[in-house]
């Protein structure tokens, strides 16, 4: 009897360790799940707001700022976080936009990369000079994937409704010297998307340390 009766603290307090946990584990899928809809959120309306770069890149190619929440996402919660928010974004953008989604499926799978990337890095290594490192893998790889990404899924696509003649004509408008699409990619697309990452990056090394409380659900 008196080792059941001993027993009985022990049982409840582990009950009550296991409710603490099982609480904790939950309040943070809600704050996960709270994050990346917000994100997500954001990352929709800056995808809204594209910017054209004459003179630079053709008119079809545009820039915005719709990877920084990712980004963001990606160090703070990690970089299913960020590729998740790359993939609600673009889902949602689906319905405003007249690419028939195929500018949503280079922009996913660009930013997945970058997000991706960058948030692995540094999950691994959680200092300044590893967000430093991190972000900056990240958008060269970005920069790297985008011509095997635009060359063989992408651009393909575009061919359906835009012959690729006419892409080609876009691009000697700019440098007449250009032969192919595929050299174009090679001196439009990937510096383009490197350096749009690296402002992305610019920007978040800005604002990460004032939200980091609030995306860790530490604000006061």
């Amino acid at each position: 009897m008196q080792n059941i009766t001993a027993a009985g603290p022990e049982k409840e307090n582990s009950a009550s360790g296991s409710g603490r946990a099982e609480g904790s584990r939950s309040r943070m899928t809600v704050h996960y799940i709270v994050v990346t809809g917000i994100l997500s959120a954001v990352a929709f309306v800056l995808q809204l707001i594209e910017l054209p770069v004459p003179v630079l890149m053709p008119s079809f190619i545009k820039f915005d700022f719709s990877d920084l929440p990712a980004l963001l996402g990606a160090f703070s919660m990690g970089p299913v976080c960020g590729i998740l928010i790359e993939l609600v974004k673009n889902i949602l953008h689906t319905f405003v936009s007249g690419s028939f989604a195929i500018g949503e499926l280079s922009n996913f799978l660009l930013g997945a990369v970058f997000a991706g990337v960058a948030g692995t890095i540094y999950k691994l290594k959680k200092t300044k000079k590893g967000a430093m490192i991190a972000s900056l893998v990240g958008a060269v790889c970005m920069a790297a994937a985008s011509y095997p990404f635009n060359a063989f899924i992408v651009y393909p696509v575009y061919y359906n409704f835009m012959p690729k003649e006419t892409i080609l004509a876009m691009y000697q408008a700019i440098i007449p010297s250009v032969s192919s699409v595929e050299q174009s990619l090679l001196l439009f697309n990937m510096p383009f998307t490197f350096v749009k990452g690296m402002i992305d990056v610019l920007i978040t090394f800005l604002i990460y340390p004032h939200l980091s409380p609030i995306l860790h659900g530490r604000a006061r």
